[in-house]
């Protein structure tokens, strides 16, 4: 139930993560503030790549370099065979994987990712192909150029993805891959650097979340940039409860999903709407609990103090 329930929300919401996708601009409006904690509950954190005035995630990424793949099978089992044809890039959409989808099976399939990582940073993707029985398909999975300039990647080492193919009339599902794995031309200059500069926030059971900004004019209002890594041997959610700013709560939208090993860069988003009714004309503290969970069962494994931080 819950594998249909999440593609089911995937399906609706594919043209809500595509606007945001294209028009967020937290990560490259210039306008953004750092977060700052206050004293004593945290630490500012940097590295070499961001010593600069202006992190990465202040200015597009971008790379000369024609990175290419080879031509390789992802996938073959329960009569789903999936192939990387060719590594593409888009004026619009940016780069992707163009992928050749067969379905031998007698049943409408969906094909979908549980997970896409790039570089060992969570991305979002915006991949759903349904192939009728007996049929194939040509379709490319992009990679999100917001997340992956957030990340300062610049050259596409290497693509993780998990895949998820159900049934497109009934919902069952059919199969969850292992992790396949595509190395690009550029896997030997892949940075592995971490894009951490910033406040740190949490740092428990190897578990880490660093502040990095805030951009009160992002496309739906304001968003908290953060950098989140996952060493804790799980596979883990993190989400935000009993959020205010300048003393008013409010209902963010942050939920992100980490797994063993990996980073991601996401943001907390908060509604223009709610800061409007508050008269909330600029962020100066913000105070919330991180909500830790294990992304399989759903079962709590922390729940953070209240953390206070400022944007400066």
């Amino acid at each position: 139930m819950k594998r249909k329930t999440k593609w089911l929300s995937v399906m609706l919401c594919l043209v809500v993560f595509a606007t945001m996708a294209l028009g967020s601009g937290s990560t490259d409006s210039g306008e953004t503030k750092q977060v700052v904690t206050n004293s004593g509950t945290g630490t500012e954190t940097t590295n070499d790549s961001d010593s600069t005035d202006n992190q990465s995630t202040d200015s597009a990424v971008s790379s000369n370099v024609a990175v290419t793949i080879d031509e390789q099978i992802l996938v073959d089992q329960d009569n789903i065979v999936i192939t990387a044809k060719e590594y593409v890039t888009d004026s619009i959409w940016g780069d992707g994987i163009k992928l050749l989808l067969e379905n031998n099976s007698d049943k409408d399939v969906m094909v979908g990712c549980n997970a896409l990582i790039v570089n060992d940073y969570m991305i979002t993707d915006l991949f759903a192909s349904e192939v009728a029985a007996g049929k194939k398909a040509n379709e490319t999975l992009y990679l999100s150029s917001t997340q992956l300039n957030a990340a300062g990647i610049e050259n596409v080492g290497k693509v993780e993805i998990y895949f998820h193919v159900f049934d497109s009339t009934t919902f069952d599902n059919i199969c969850d891959t292992e992790c396949v794995t595509i190395q690009t031309s550029e896997y030997a200059n892949m940075d592995t650097t971490p894009n951490d500069a910033g406040s740190e926030l949490y740092n428990e059971g190897g578990i880490r979340i660093v502040g990095k900004t805030v951009d009160e004019n992002s496309f739906w209002g304001t968003a908290i940039l953060l950098y989140c890594e996952n060493n804790s041997g799980k596979n883990v959610g993190i989400s935000v409860d009993n959020m205010s700013i300048n003393g008013f709560m409010m209902s963010p939208f942050f939920s992100t999903t980490v797994y063993d090993g990996k980073k991601s860069i996401d943001e907390i988003t908060i509604f223009s709407s709610d800061l409007e009714e508050n008269g909330i004309e600029s962020i100066e503290e913000v105070e919330l609990k991180f909500h830790i969970y294990d992304a399989d069962s759903f079962s709590t494994i922390a729940d953070s103090e209240p953390i206070t931080f400022s944007a400066q």
